[in-house]
């Protein structure tokens, strides 16, 4: 199903890959995020401080507030998270090629198996797609976590299961 035509005409499988590759990255990321909100919004944070100011992670709020408002995190804090992340990106979450890797999105590398070599080919294909449907609902679970986050100042304050109220 494609339905923004972004593979219809001349398409190679070097296309197609780049785009599940796309796919999969922001699945996981999306995957992190539902779950960090979820748990942070259950009132679970780091311990210590966040700064040499003395702010416990606890003190700024959940979900895109703690990026955005009066409260958030510090641009400091912001600029350390992306650079971690761009660390992360350059170092480890990447496909090397010549290392072993079985398909797209597959970041081993050639030395990290947690018995996916034990699987046979059925099996593995259903673990790909099983990852692939929860990236992508986790991708429309943290959107609509945003959203909801976002239309509470115009009046609308659901009750939502499992986390409750978003305010």
């Amino acid at each position: 199903f494609d339905p923004f035509g972004m593979l219809s005409g001349d398409v190679t499988q070097e296309r197609f890959d780049r785009l599940r590759y796309v796919e999969i990255k922001h699945g996981r990321i999306a995957q992190l995020a539902f779950l960090g909100n979820i748990i942070t919004r259950a009132g679970i944070h780091l311990p210590g401080n966040i700064d040499y100011a003395g702010n416990s992670f606890d003190s700024f709020p959940n979900g895109v507030a703690a990026l955005i408002g009066d409260n958030a995190i510090p641009f400091e804090g912001q600029g350390q998270i992306i650079a971690f992340i761009g660390w992360l990106e350059i170092a480890f979450m990447r496909d090397i090629p010549g290392t072993g890797n079985e398909h797209v999105g597959d970041f081993r590398n050639g030395y990290i198996d947690f018995g996916w070599d034990d699987f046979d080919e059925e099996t593995k294909l259903q673990k790909r797609a099983i990852e692939l449907n929860n990236g992508r609902a986790a991708q429309l679970g943290i959107l609509g976590l945003m959203v909801h986050e976002e239309i509470i100042p115009l009046g609308y304050d659901a009750d939502l299961p499992i986390i409750g109220h978003l305010a």
